[in-house]
């Protein structure tokens, strides 16, 4: 592990153009609310932490804000970046010392949960995984006989090509908090979304006592790419702007529409429970 943290630290200090921080308010990028500074953390900051992983200190300060009104948590310190940026000093070789399940357990995990959920209806789903990262999660969709399983990512090359037409269920795991302007990422989601089509997402939100961890609550890593960390509300808000409910199964995992397919019929009354933010 020691090798690898070595692998995590490199090139730290050359990172550049970093949005200097400022002790004014700013609008919220999900609502406009007031944003102010909420706190700071050191950029290797990473969610393995939660399994005991720590990288050596960077040196390198990222502040973050959080809104008076949304709640939603927000750094603006790589607001200037370039993919190319993004992918040097974040998704680089070291990013598996963070997060080891990208490559395989999750998404191969994600896919087994769709395709016990989509079963039924796999003939006539047309399924776009955005922000894959890799065709493992589509593989084995494709395995399970789904016939139209495909994935897009613009951070990885060959997956960067924008695919053609609309999908009936777009999946998007693990990738609204790592978009530096969540509102436009989601409008992109969005342009693959078939009517009526579901996005079935996994972002983390923010936990009823969040005020009791701040900064220090897991979820919130840097050297991750988390640079947007939603509240129950915050999500609802940010799709509500195009149109779109959303139903959290749980912290963690949710279900965005429009206009919900026949054979989700039952989850109307939740959705007439859920009115579109004003």
């Amino acid at each position: 592990m020691a090798a690898n943290a070595i692998r995590a630290d490199r090139g730290t200090s050359m990172i550049d153009r970093l949005r200097p921080v400022s002790a004014v308010s700013s609008s919220c990028k999900i609502c406009g609310g007031a944003a102010e500074l909420y706190g700071v953390v050191d950029f290797h900051k990473s969610c393995a932490e939660a399994q005991g992983v720590r990288l050596p200190l960077s040196g390198v300060p990222i502040y973050y804000r959080r809104c008076k009104t949304c709640a939603f948590l927000f750094t603006d310190a790589f607001d200037d970046w370039d993919h190319d940026q993004f992918k040097r000093f974040i998704y680089n070789d070291g990013y598996l010392v963070v997060d080891s399940d990208y490559v395989s357990a999750r998404p191969r995990a994600n896919a087994e949960a769709v395709a016990r959920l989509w079963d039924a209806h796999k003939a006539e789903t047309r399924v776009l995984d955005y922000g894959g990262g890799n065709d493992v999660f589509c593989a084995v969709l494709r395995e399970r006989g789904f016939p139209v399983a495909l994935t897009y990512d613009p951070m990885t090359p060959e997956y960067a090509r924008r695919p053609e037409g609309k999908f009936d269920l777009v999946t998007c795991f693990e990738t609204l908090e790592h978009m530096p302007d969540p509102a436009a990422g989601i409008a992109l989601v969005l342009e693959h979304v078939a009517e009526p089509g579901l996005v079935f997402y996994s972002t983390l939100a923010q936990p009823a006592d969040f005020e009791k961890y701040g900064l220090t609550w897991w979820y919130v890593g840097p050297r991750n790419g988390h640079v947007s960390i939603f509240s129950k509300r915050a999500l609802t808000l940010a799709w509500g702007r195009y149109g779109y409910r959303t139903v959290s199964f749980n912290d963690d995992v949710h279900l965005a529409f429009r206009t919900l397919p026949s054979f989700l019929a039952h989850l109307s009354k939740i959705a007439e429970a859920l009115p579109l933010p004003s």
